[in-house]
């Protein structure tokens, strides 16, 4: 009897693993780790942010609206919980990528309010700050890429014979993705030039 159900459990797992359910559930948990080192990264730069407003408002109080917009931005982007349950949530996912192209976007045009101020520039706390915020703006290129390739692949297999049987049998659905518009402006890292213009020539 013990021999009958070894052979029965060993044929059980040959055929999972013919049907692709190991490759799944193995894509599956890529995904998940992929998608919690954006989230990592995302919230990295969200920590910046305080400082970073911070550091502008000390130099630049009359700019209150930009500095309203990124702090308001960064607030949006707190309210949403990006847990691994987002990736079952097309809806819940947009509105994730949405908020972060907000901040993305509030942080654009803080840095370029800040072109105009050039004590602010060459002040050691904000070159710091602004140092660490492309180095995460770097960072969160490679997270989201790792991402985007990890899904692709996922959802390829789960619409390919004979793994697309074995993921509607199981109830795995294709995973929403970050949108390809704009992602050459997204993954640019906002940079700011430390070097003041040369005076004009007389």
């Amino acid at each position: 009897m013990r021999k009958i159900l070894t052979m029965l459990a060993a044929l059980a797992s040959l055929s999972l693993t013919n049907c692709g359910y190991n490759a799944i559930q193995s894509e599956d948990e890529q995904i998940k780790a992929n998608w919690s080192e954006v989230v990592n990264q995302y919230q990295r730069r969200a920590d910046l942010v305080p400082n970073l407003v911070n550091s502008v408002k000390g130099f630049a109080q009359q700019e209150k609206d930009v500095l309203l917009g990124v702090t308001n931005a960064r607030a949006k982007v707190g309210s949403i919980q990006a847990t691994p349950e987002v990736l079952n949530d097309p809806a819940a996912f947009q509105k994730f990528q949405a908020a972060q192209g907000e901040l993305s976007g509030a942080l654009s045009r803080l840095l370029v309010v800040t072109e105009n101020y050039p004590q602010l520039k060459s002040d050691a706390l904000f070159k710091d700050l602004m140092s660490q915020l492309e180095g995460t703006e770097n960072r969160i290129t490679v997270a989201r890429n790792r991402y985007i390739k990890s899904v692709q692949e996922y959802n390829v297999t789960i619409r390919s014979v004979p793994t697309n049987f074995t993921a509607m049998i199981f109830g795995y659905k294709e995973k929403p993705n970050f949108s390809v518009e704009n992602e050459k402006e997204i993954s640019t890292a906002p940079k700011v030039d430390f070097n003041p213009a040369p005076a004009p020539s007389k």
